[in-house]
């Protein structure tokens, strides 16, 4: 999928949140989005993912307006997201049922009640539960794959939030949204995450991310976003954002040099 928003901007109650966004993603392509609490990096992601509209501006799904649909087409498009946050909120089921979950809201209820019937005859002829290649797939992405049976409720928190990417990642979407997804994490979920997000884009999924560790955008990104008071000031290879961005807004806010009060930023 290509993914655009030109010119899109969103506010509430007349409140401007973000202001004439101009951003592309790709297909096999991670862009970053950096910037302080509060400039608008969730909503922007909120617009990517078709959970809101632009009050202005427009998005387009491979040159298509998702919002000039009929609600049944748009949600069709709509499922060739998927979205991860940053709190990982997991079904009381097992890892498999999970991670499988996206796939079964996508499916028709024909399928969905071929499947339950088709799974409680496995588990009738094999005496356990059974797991299918696309959930273990999902799983090995996320170093977990031996871990489908276990109960969501017994996993850590890292782990928890790696299901959450898998299950994203099971239908095979063609774009992926990630709302902070490593921002509670230790290193090593961090980089088991990070490594998941590279295969994702070896793949050829799009993958549009927001964080608040330069480092890591540094890291795992083909471009990175600025926004700065829900305004996109900036956007470029991350050799060029982090070491000589053209506007001196950026070059402030990756220095550490804004200062804020009261949410204001000080010149």
């Amino acid at each position: 999928m290509n993914f655009e928003l030109e010119r899109a901007s969103y506010g509430v109650d007349g409140t401007p949140i973000l202001t004439a966004i101009s951003l592309a993603v790709g297909a096999g392509e991670v862009v970053t989005v950096i910037g302080p609490s509060g400039a608008g990096k969730s909503t922007l992601l909120r617009l990517a993912a078709l959970f809101e509209r632009p009050t202005d501006g427009a998005v387009r799904c491979d040159g298509t307006e998702p919002w000039s649909l009929p609600r049944d087409d748009r949600l069709a498009l709509r499922r060739r997201i998927g979205v991860v946050f940053q709190q990982a909120s997991l079904f009381e089921t097992s890892v498999a049922r999970n991670v499988d979950a996206g796939r079964r809201i996508r499916r028709p209820w024909s399928s969905r009640l071929r499947g339950f019937v088709e799974r409680l005859a496995a588990r009738w002829i094999h005496g356990s539960p059974t797991v299918d290649d696309r959930t273990l797939e999902a799983l090995a992405l996320v170093g977990l794959e031996d871990e489908w049976d276990r109960d969501a409720a017994s996993l850590s928190g890292g782990e928890a939030q790696r299901v959450s990417f898998a299950r994203a990642l099971a239908p095979r979407p063609e774009l992926l949204v990630l709302d902070e997804p490593t921002s509670d994490l230790d290193p090593r979920n961090t980089a088991i995450l990070e490594r998941a997000i590279g295969r994702a884009r070896d793949r050829d999924h799009g993958v549009l991310l927001a964080t608040h560790d330069m480092h890591q955008a540094e890291r795992i990104s083909d471009r990175v976003a600025v926004l700065l008071d829900g305004e996109l000031i900036e956007i470029g290879p991350p050799e060029r954002v982090f070491e000589d961005p053209r506007d001196e807004r950026t070059a402030r806010f990756v220095r550490g040099d804004l200062l804020y009060d009261d949410n204001e930023l000080l010149a």
